[in-house]
This record gives structure tokens, sequence and C-alpha cells, in this order.
């Protein structure tokens, strides 16, 4: 009826959050998700072993064996975007179920843990084939007493200049939303160029 207010325009996203063993996946969705995160987390036992390495990563009691979900919703004046957060198993060995996750996926997040940095290349090579925009994300763990900047990360990667490296504690929700802010900024900016940006109600 005429004289009623319009409900804004819905964007809704699927993102990938991905990374290597232990990189922090987990704890990033957990961290920005305003449901109850679906987790598949499994113990991880001396099975294995020979293919997980544990090494700097002793503390590390648990793995995703599927998926993680997580949701979030951002409301702003002229869109609402409702960000759908898929992370995924880091070992190389569930390469495939990675597929069906990135299936329909407009960005990822690619957590980077610098104590394990030869971790990040498969992922990284992944997202490439996809075509999928990434925001690089290095989760500075607190037991970590030396830190990279931004630019030693990506020269280590060797990642484009155009390829957003940020830092992040996955465990802290505004660091965490940091981080899905510049991947929105970075999506809107290759695929949605006149999608009206939300990363303002991110942070």
């Amino acid at each position: 009826m005429a004289g009623e207010p319009t409900s804004p325009a819905r964007a809704v996203m699927k993102i990938l959050v991905t990374g290597g063993f232990g990189a922090g996946k987990t704890a990033l969705i957990a961290a920005v998700s305003e449901i109850t995160p679906v987790t598949t987390e499994a113990p991880v036992t001396e099975a294995s072993a020979g293919t997980d390495s544990l090494n700097g990563r002793e503390t590390k009691a648990t793995t995703t064996v599927s998926f993680d979900f997580g949701r979030r919703t951002y409301p702003a004046p002229s869109m609402t975007v409702e960000l759908f957060l898929f992370g995924t198993p880091g070992q190389k060995r569930f390469e495939l179920l990675w597929e069906e996750l990135a299936r329909g996926a407009v960005g990822a997040v690619v957590l980077v843990d610098t104590r394990h940095l030869e971790d990040a290349f498969t992922p990284l090579d992944f997202t490439e084939r996809h075509r999928l925009p990434v925001v690089i994300a290095v989760n500075e763990f607190a037991q970590d007493p030396h830190r990279y900047t931004a630019g030693e990360v990506r020269d280590a990667l060797g990642v484009p200049p155009d390829v957003p490296v940020v830092t992040c504690d996955a465990r802290d929700p505004d660091s965490a939303r940091n981080v899905l802010a510049t991947l929105l900024i970075r999506v809107r900016s290759q695929t949605h160029p006149s999608t009206p940006s939300a990363s303002g109600a991110l942070l």
C-alpha cells in the first residue's frame, strides 16, 4: 500500500573459510556467528599422527572432519547482507569436500598460521583455480612470539599486490568481523560493483 515503508533489499552470500590444519577456521566462524555454529569436530588421535603433524600445535585436541557452518546478518539502510559461512577441513586429503563447499561461494577467507606457512599454498591454489575473491587473514596466535608484517607474508606466499592481507585474532569477534568486512569490499569491487556496500555495518 502507498505510504508503507519498504523493506531493504536482501543479499545472501556464501563465504568459504579455508586454510591449513589448525589455522583457526572453526574459531573465526564461532567468533562471528549469530547462531550456535554447526561443527564437525573430532578428537585428534594417534592414528592421524603420521599425516596431521602437531608440531607447534600440541594443544590442539580436535579437528574439523566435514565442515563448519555459521551465519551472520548485517542490516544496512539499503540492503541487508546475510553471510553463510562454510569452514573447510584443513587437510589436503579432504580437497574433494572443498569442491562441494566452494559451490556457489562468492568469496573466501584464507586463514594463515605463519608457523606453518607451507599449509597455506594448497588452499590458495584452490581459491585461485575457482577464481574466488580472497582475503588472506594472518592469525596471530598468542603463543607465537614473532609477528610478521603483511608485506612479509605477501612476499612469502607470492600473492599479487591487489589481494588483501590482514592480521587478526580469529577468536576475537571484532577482529573476525574486520576480516569479513575486508572480504566483502573485495567481493563487491570484483563481482558486484553495483551492490550497495554494507561494509560499514560490519565494523
